[in-house]
């Protein structure tokens, strides 16, 4: 799991231009770390790659993952401040502001474009992914307040991330 502030998670990820077998081992890696640090989804820069993917599960469970590869997406909805966290920022959570409805448009493995509608966590794990595509992780989503009490833990996943040994 990459963990901030790795470069790679600050970075807008480049699209996938051919799903080939590198791609689908890819996704695979990413569906088991979703599940091994029990996420709901997981972005290709967590996974430590630049590319422009993202599996998510309603229920975080391996039957109910989908891989998703080049999303657009539409936010739609209400905007709802609930708490999150993320993977590549253990032990920090905040109430974030996000829309309660968005509707995906990805790739499949297969190639296959689809379209899909959610609501609830579901959306949420959809934008928050899809952050982590364009570079931007929960922090920077942080009002003021937030980015002080957050200032610590912050701290200390800088020096953890400097010095891996210690």
């Amino acid at each position: 799991m990459t963990r901030f502030p790795a470069p790679v998670l600050a970075e807008r990820a480049q699209p996938i231009e051919t799903i080939d077998e590198t791609i689908r081992r890819l996704a695979a890696r990413m569906i088991d770390l979703m599940i091994e640090f029990k996420g709901v989804g997981l972005a290709g820069p967590q996974a430590g790659v630049n590319l422009r993917i993202f599996v998510a599960s309603p229920d975080g469970t391996r039957e109910n993952t989908k891989v998703y590869i080049n999303p657009e997406i539409e936010p739609s909805g209400p905007l709802e401040a609930v708490e999150e966290g993320c993977l590549s920022l253990p032990g920090l959570y905040a109430k974030i502001r996000r829309n309660t409805q968005c509707t995906v448009t990805a790739t499949d493995l297969d190639g296959n474009r689809f379209t899909e509608s959610a609501e609830g966590l579901l959306a949420r794990a959809f934008q928050h992914e899809f952050d982590h595509l364009e570079g931007k992780l929960i922090k920077d989503r942080f009002s003021r307040i937030q980015q002080i009490a957050a200032r610590h833990r912050l701290r200390e996943l800088m020096e953890e991330y400097e010095n891996p040994s210690s």
